[in-house]
Parts: structure tokens; sequence; C-alpha cells
């Protein structure tokens, strides 16, 4: 079977009010990455002030003081000054985002299937929850 180091990785902007990710999504964060489910690359903490300058926290150099006291980054420095430049404007001035990689542990083991077979992803898209889940309730809604 062919074997891949890294499966396909997707950047993720989780928005939060103040300059911290809560408790619950950190908890959240770790109970994937101790499931096996994805693994976190890596990790910035982009604030917008409100008078839109941008400030940048590097996870691994501050992790514990931001509660990240039991992940541990697995390729810390993969998000880059472009991928923070193409997210900063999305962030509402006043709040904060974390810019995260993360690699979905399941699609790299379909890569690595898709590889021993010859077959290549030539692209994908991603729907968000919350578009699939409003698509699927207004079909539902209309064969009622």
């Amino acid at each position: 079977m062919a074997e891949f180091e890294y499966g396909p990785i997707e950047l993720y902007l989780i928005g939060f009010e103040g300059d911290r990710l809560d408790d619950g999504t950190v908890e959240a964060l770790e109970e994937l990455i101790e499931g096996g489910e994805i693994r976190l690359l890596d990790l910035v903490i982009v604030s917008r002030e409100p008078d839109g300058s941008v400030r940048i926290v590097e996870i691994e150099d501050e992790g514990e003081a931001y509660g990240f006291n039991a992940i541990e980054l697995e390729a810390s420095g993969l998000v880059g000054s472009e991928d923070v430049d193409d997210f900063a404007p999305l962030i509402p001035e006043g709040m904060s985002a974390a810019v995260a990689a993360f690699e979905l542990v399941w699609a790299k083991k379909l890569a690595s299937r898709f590889a021993q077979g010859g077959g290549v992803v030539l692209s994908t898209e991603r729907i968000p929850a919350p578009v699939v889940n409003e698509l699927l309730a207004s079909a539902s809604s209309e064969e009622n």
C-alpha cells in the first residue's frame, strides 16, 4: 500500500471573542487529537485590533499561556504569513481567530488507498456544516 507521511491538510479559521480559545474548544481539540481523528500540525492566534492592526501569537512559543498544555504541534511553522494575510480580513475588528492546520487522519488513509490502486484525487471541495444542515433541513421540510 502507498503510504504518505501526511494526508490532506485543511486550514480552519476559528473565530472567538477576546484573545484566547475557550476551554471547551481546547478540550474538543485535545479529544480529537487523543482519539486519533486529527493531527494538529500548527496553530496561530490572530487578533484584529479595533484600529484594524493585526497581532499574531505563535502557539508553539506561548502554548501554555493560552491553555494548550496537552497539545503538541506536529509541524509548527506550516501556517505562514501568507495564510495570516489571507485570513486576517475575515476576522472582525476587535475579535480574534485561530488559524489551525489539521491533518484529517482518515483522509490520509483514503489517499494512500487511492494511490495504491492508481487513483489520484484531482480536487476536493468542502461544504461547511452549517450550509449542509440548512440545505438538508430545507429539503426535509419541503418533502413534508
